[in-house]
């Protein structure tokens, strides 16, 4: 069985006109998940999360600051990329909760696989600060948690955004039992993720140069990320799942094509086949052009159905 964890709270959540993280986006991935080869997810009410499960990767005084900073009415910026309205605090932390009572699903047996349909995103978030439209970083709170929670030793997480996950990273980089491991495009925002960033040995970037198509990004995978990943034998899987390096996304410059999608889910599927009982949460982080990002989405999700049945 595959889960959707989701909250109507996430389509409030606005950063303002002209802003490409906007509501429509997961708008379009509902509408997608609506046809009926999709009836078979159960679908879950996204939690709030615990301020204690959001202080495994962020201090209490960035919490607080946040906090603070949520505005009653109208509209105030944490940093030039990433702005609050009224919603923005509940949806944050309506994501944050989403991933973590996705690891509590899996790890307790309800489903194998499960996919955080939220928003805002949180790859960017670095345990002191927000970035790039992202305030608390879900993915890196929920490996946390998977441990602190569930007693799991060795905790992965692929990120196949076009943007690298600097917050994951810098939340990961001296624990040699959290795996981070990630293709993106570079040069591009946020100016992180060369190859030679290895943490402790844990971190695996595999930066692709603008105008990189598919195979590319496969060779990257089969010839590095897999086989790392592979050594990790990790028990949790958690993927940042972006659909930016679309060919069609206006943000950045990779060729990505839905069926590239598909290739990665499956490959990544099969190895939390082989390490993690099956187990693999995933949760949404970018996509821009929201055909594409529905296509691709959809596409993920059907791919998370046929392997977690």
């Amino acid at each position: 069985m595959t889960l959707i964890f989701e909250h109507d709270i996430c389509l409030e959540h606005d950063m303002g006109p002209g802003h490409p993280e906007r509501p429509d986006r997961l708008r379009a991935i509902q509408l997608a998940l609506a046809e009926p080869e999709f009836a078979s997810l159960e679908r879950r009410e996204a939690p709030l999360a615990d301020w204690s499960q959001v202080a495994l990767v962020h201090p209490q005084s960035y919490i607080d600051q946040v906090i603070a900073t949520a505005p009653a009415t109208g509209r105030v910026q944490l940093d030039p990329d990433t702005a609050m309205n009224p919603s923005t605090l509940e949806a944050a932390q309506r994501a944050v909760g989403a991933a973590c009572a996705a690891v509590d699903a899996v790890m307790g047996g309800d489903a194998k696989t499960a996919f955080c349909a939220v928003r805002p995103p949180g790859h960017h978030a670095e345990p002191e600060r927000s970035m790039g439209f992202c305030i608390f970083n879900s993915v890196a709170i929920a490996a946390q948690h998977a441990r602190a929670a569930h007693g799991l030793s060795r905790v992965a997480v692929v990120d196949f955004d076009v943007h690298h996950g600097n917050g994951t990273q810098a939340a990961f980089w001296d624990d040699a039992d959290l795996f981070y491991g990630s293709t993106h495009q570079m040069p591009l925002y946020p100016g992180t993720g060369a190859a030679s960033e290895t943490g402790a040995g844990n971190i695996h970037n595999f930066p692709l140069p603008p105008g990189a198509a598919g195979l590319a990004f496969r060779d990257a995978c089969s010839d590095g990320l897999l086989p790392a990943l592979e050594a990790f034998q990790p028990e949790l899987l958690l993927l940042s799942a972006g659909f930016d390096a679309h060919e069609n996304d206006p943000l950045a410059q990779l060729r990505l094509e839905t069926s590239d999608y598909v290739w990665i889910s499956e490959e990544l599927l099969a190895l939390a086949g082989r390490h993690c009982q099956g187990r693999l949460v995933s949760s949404l982080e970018g996509g821009y052009d929201l055909g594409a990002l529905a296509a691709a989405t959809a596409a993920h999700v059907r791919a998370l159905m046929t392997m977690g049945s």
